[in-house]
């Protein structure tokens, strides 16, 4: 059985490394082409989908790996004039009317067969907890994570999953949150810049610099897109009292959804505004608590009330609204969600702020405690986690040596696929 050629196994529109997965029949169904290979998985792949993904002139760019092509140059009456399978497995297809001759990697069609194309394709699967299901935050030894890449990838795949990670031991080094974040890729800026403090302050900017409890909340509501990731890296806890909490928001939904379904649907239908009340700024935004997105995700919790100023709905629903975000600020204070830990120098804490309510207790002012932080978009973290696993999967299966070995970890079991 003949294998790939070398020019064969290059064409992809990416820069991943697919192994090898022969084709075994290609069909012609109107403006689809029906891809089947030996185990019986399958693709639908519509014409002009398939025809601005060819590698090379009028289509896909070889050195960016970039759509290249303006799809009103497309023709509408695009057609596979001729279509084949090569003795190695690839699929040719010859299109008009512009008279391109293509070849694509059957392993890159394999992938998007099984899925792994999709958004959470390549991540770690949610897990909701609640405090029952973890005495504290999934903790890693975080004394090597500026040198040793393993550490970080596992801290980064623990935040995916849990929306909560901590690392022990890091430096105490104020540059350190900076250099952390940025291993992952780019800091999101806000009012408060690119790293802040949370101490206590004579003339705070914010209630996280003041002594007093902080109830279950999210940052940054009154952004249109709140910062996906927040970190904060303890220098100095001596002081009495001031424990973290946090819950899981998923694990708040879900019990609202179920068991107060009227709270549920006006946290998610009914609007606020969040305004944020400095003295140089006036950002605003108008959702609801619980934001589901479009689409249905992902999911942002816009939960913080010291900037949630004003019903921005009919006067008839703001009874209930209040009822509901009293309900839900019950449910997120509740024991049976929250986490609640002191924390201790060196400590990194890292969590989805946009699905876990992190909140703190009040504490002594006789005492200094010291955090630095940083913001970071949900794309940054789980771009870096997805490469992260891909490496890990192109490394198994270049060791496997076994060129025809398509099993890899998408999120979606192997299906039939259709690629429209």
């Amino acid at each position: 059985m003949l294998g790939p050629t070398h020019s064969e196994r290059a064409l992809t529109p990416d820069f991943y490394h697919y192994p090898w997965a022969r084709l075994a029949s290609v069909a012609v169904d109107g403006h689809f082409l029906v891809l089947r290979w030996p185990d019986g998985v399958s693709l639908r792949a519509f014409d002009r989908w398939l025809r601005e993904n060819a590698v090379g002139p009028g289509g896909v760019d070889p050195a960016t790996r970039e759509v290249g092509v303006d799809p009103a140059h497309i023709p509408a009456e695009t057609a596979a004039a001729a279509v084949a399978i090569t003795a190695a497995g690839a699929l040719r297809v010859s299109w008009q009317p512009d008279d391109l001759d293509a070849l694509y990697h059957p392993g890159w069609l394999r992938h998007v067969a099984e899925g792994r194309h999709m958004v959470d394709a390549w991540l770690p699967e949610p897990i909701a907890w609640r405090a029952a299901d973890l005495a504290e935050p999934p903790t890693i030894d975080g004394r090597s994570v500026l040198t040793d890449g393993t550490v970080l990838e596992e801290w980064v795949a623990a935040l995916c999953s849990h929306g909560i990670a901590r690392l022990r031991d890091t430096p105490l080094d104020p540059e350190l949150c900076g250099q952390l974040a940025t291993r992952i890729g780019a800091i999101r800026d806000s009012n408060f810049g690119p790293i802040w403090d949370v101490k206590a302050e004579l003339d705070p900017g914010s209630l996280a610099n003041t002594t007093t409890r902080l109830c279950p909340h999210t940052d940054l509501p009154t952004r249109e897109t709140p910062p996906g990731f927040q970190f904060l890296h303890c220098l100095v806890n001596t002081a009495a009292g001031g424990y973290s909490t946090m819950a899981d928001g998923l694990a708040v939904v879900d019990h609202l959804q179920r068991n107060h379904p009227d709270h549920y649907e006006a946290l998610t239908t009914l609007k606020w505004i969040f305004f944020n009340r400095g003295r140089q700024m006036d950002h605003r935004w108008s959702g609801p608590i619980i934001d589901l997105g479009a689409g249905g995700g992902p999911m942002t919790l816009r939960a913080f009330h010291p900037v949630r100023a004003f019903p921005d709905m009919a006067e008839a629903d703001v009874p209930r609204a209040y009822d509901a975000l009293r309900a839900f600020s019950e449910a997120a204070a509740d024991p049976q969600f929250q986490l609640r830990y002191p924390f201790r120098p060196g400590d990194v804490v890292g969590f989805d702020n946009r699905r876990i309510l992190h909140g703190r207790d009040g504490y002594e002012s006789s005492g200094a405690r010291h955090l630095r932080g940083a913001y970071m978009d949900r794309d940054e973290v789980l771009s870096f986690a997805r490469v992260s696993a891909r490496r890990r999967w192109e490394a198994a299966t270049a060791a496997a040596g076994d060129p025809e070995r398509t099993a890899g970890p998408p999120r979606q079991g192997v299906h039939e696929g259709a690629a429209t």
